[in-house]
């Protein structure tokens, strides 16, 4: 699943793409990834004539914003990309894939297609000032990477899921938004903490250092346009984050700070990739019971 960086790379390209372009088409050809309105007529007529003013991101979810007659008729497309989503900048001799489900088609003669091999992407069109009191955007956590998320509200937010792993934490989306597996894992290994750690057994000391490395995590997957493993890209730029992972995807591999064999694990059914050695647990007590290590 595309992650913050990898949500934030295509936010940008999207917005600097298609910003300012009036949408006069769309069609859609699975009816299951639009949620809200339910039909694709409505989404249609809704949407078309409309003008883009501009794509933003809260979590891992893409927030394309549509000009209206007067500023209260704003809408705004809300899109979660899921597992494998991704938009791509189409031709009409390309456009209709396999996995094409959804097409916007623009007056400057330009397509955005959006693939999904599972379908599991989601779409719902909202009023701007029904924005905050969407559910699923009303229960994230707050962004890793905005000025107020200070080593304190991580801490309280640990704290506030008291013997969930470390791991499990981080990536419930109420906790820190944006988050998962790979940049997690990647984060708990800056860290030098153990995933398998309850979260609310961290020290200040603990909780600053986790509180840098998921900024400095995310900070270098955005540099390098995110991670591409599996699906990902950012319509049709590949990122490169995945050549200076340490320890996701990397099971058996040196660490690349002790040499010790990077060793995967579940945590809350999830794999997780660890150095043993950098990543000691400090107790027993520390440590959250029922998930097993492998291998």
């Amino acid at each position: 699943m595309p992650e913050l960086p990898e949500v934030e790379t295509i936010r940008r390209v999207l917005d600097e793409r298609f910003r300012g372009a009036r949408l006069v088409g769309l069609e859609v050809r699975c009816h299951r990834l639009l949620r809200r309105p339910d039909g694709r007529e409505s989404f249609a007529s809704a949407l078309v004539g409309r003008t883009l003013v501009g794509v933003g991101r809260r979590g891992k979810y893409l927030l394309f914003r549509w000009a209206g007659e007067a500023p209260e008729d704003e809408l705004v497309l809300v899109s979660h990309l899921r597992m494998e989503g991704r938009y791509r900048e189409a031709t009409n001799q390309d456009l209709w894939g396999k996995h094409t489900h959804l097409a916007l088609f623009f007056a400057d003669g330009r397509v955005l297609a959006y693939d999904d091999v599972r379908k599991f992407g989601t779409f719902d069109l909202l009023r701007a000032d029904e924005l905050s009191s969407f559910p699923p955007l009303r229960k994230l956590g707050p962004e890793p990477l905005a000025p107020d998320f200070t080593p304190r509200v991580l801490g309280e937010r640990l704290a506030h899921v008291g013997r969930r792993p470390l791991k499990s934490a981080l990536l419930s989306q109420d906790v820190v938004s944006g988050l998962g597996n790979i940049y997690a894992d990647e984060a708990l290994f800056r860290a030098r903490l153990h995933p398998l750690r309850t979260a609310g057994s961290l020290t200040p000391e603990e909780v600053v250092r986790l509180w840098t490395a998921i900024r400095e995590v995310l900070a270098d997957g955005l540099a390098s346009g995110g991670a591409s493993v599996r699906s990902y890209h950012a319509l049709e730029e590949a990122g490169k984050f995945q050549l200076q992972l340490s320890v996701y995807g990397r099971e058996g591999f040196p660490c690349p700070v002790c040499g010790t064999p990077i060793r995967k694990l579940r945590v809350g059914g999830r794999g997780t990739h660890v150095c043993p050695v950098c990543q000691p647990p400090s107790s027993p007590s520390e440590v959250a019971p029922g998930t097993p290590e492998r291998g």
